[in-house]
């Protein structure tokens, strides 16, 4: 099957989510994590209900007002299926994530390589549903580091899930620099990230348009060093683009304007 590797991602990540809830008590279902408003709970009942949803489940009615951090339609039926199941324990929850996890698993696996090429809707929009499934892993993966943090059990999770995020989120940085950071002809930005992925991207405004490039005589506007934990951090909106710049393990050298544009905008996550 041509899209393995990402059936395998969201299988290794849903795994990892399971196995790290299934041993622990039913108040740690309800700690806190980044994303605003939502408890460990509340970001495996998202994660169970965005896969009904594929599957064919109608959202839930939605009662009350809705949280001052819903925004747009994907906000609020991600919170219409949070508040479904913020009255059941945890580990039901949890088990409804597993079943659920296990048919979409069967589901993706059965496709067809002309189905996975398929151009249909996304968060993103009309794209291929394997883009859209790429999208999976990188919103699963992310909230199992959520998970990770709210529990006080951050960790490095290796394998195909972490190689498809930074991935996604190196592949948007020609965006954040032309669009976001509205960069003049001529910048050129390097990013260096350091780790077991660790890799060095140079960005050029050439003619209006940011774009990678190979090399440059050059030096940079601007060189940044920084994890790759750090960076997609902050590319999931998971820290301040202060607090990114202002870490021990990040090196800034040069424009200091342009460092903060850049990382005020790589924020990419929705």
């Amino acid at each position: 099957m041509a899209y393995e590797w990402i059936i395998d991602a969201l299988e290794e990540t849903w795994t990892s989510i399971d196995r790290l809830l299934r041993p622990e008590p039913l108040s740690a279902y309800d700690a806190p994590t980044p994303c605003p408003g939502w408890s460990v709970r509340d970001v495996v009942s998202h994660l169970l209900g965005f896969e009904m949803m594929l599957r064919g489940a109608p959202v839930p009615t939605f009662e009350g007002e809705w949280p001052t951090y819903v925004h747009n339609p994907i906000g609020e039926f991600n919170e219409a299926f949070v508040q479904r199941y913020r009255s059941e324990p945890g580990l039901t929850v949890l088990d409804l994530f597993r079943e659920q996890c296990a048919a979409s698993l069967s589901a993706l696996r059965a496709l067809s390589d002309q189905e996975w090429e398929r151009v249909g809707w996304s968060p993103e929009g009309e794209r291929p549903y394997h883009r859209f499934q790429e999208t999976r892993v990188l919103d699963s993966w992310i909230h199992l580091q959520d998970i990770r943090d709210a529990l006080l059990q951050p960790e490095d999770d290796h394998g195909p899930g972490e190689e498809i995020v930074l991935n996604r989120f190196e592949s948007s940085l020609p965006y954040v620099v032309g669009k976001r950071m509205r960069a003049p002809d001529g910048t050129l930005v390097r990013i260096n990230l350091s780790g077991r992925l660790a890799r060095s991207t140079l960005i050029g405004v050439v003619n209006g348009r940011a774009m990678s490039v190979p090399s440059s005589d050059a030096a940079p506007d601007l060189e940044i060093t920084t994890p790759v934990a750090l960076f997609w951090r902050r590319a999931a909106g998971r820290i301040s683009a202060d607090a990114f710049l202002a870490a021990s393990a990040t090196d800034v050298r040069g424009d200091r304007e342009l460092a903060s544009a850049f990382a005020s905008g790589l924020k990419i996550m929705i």
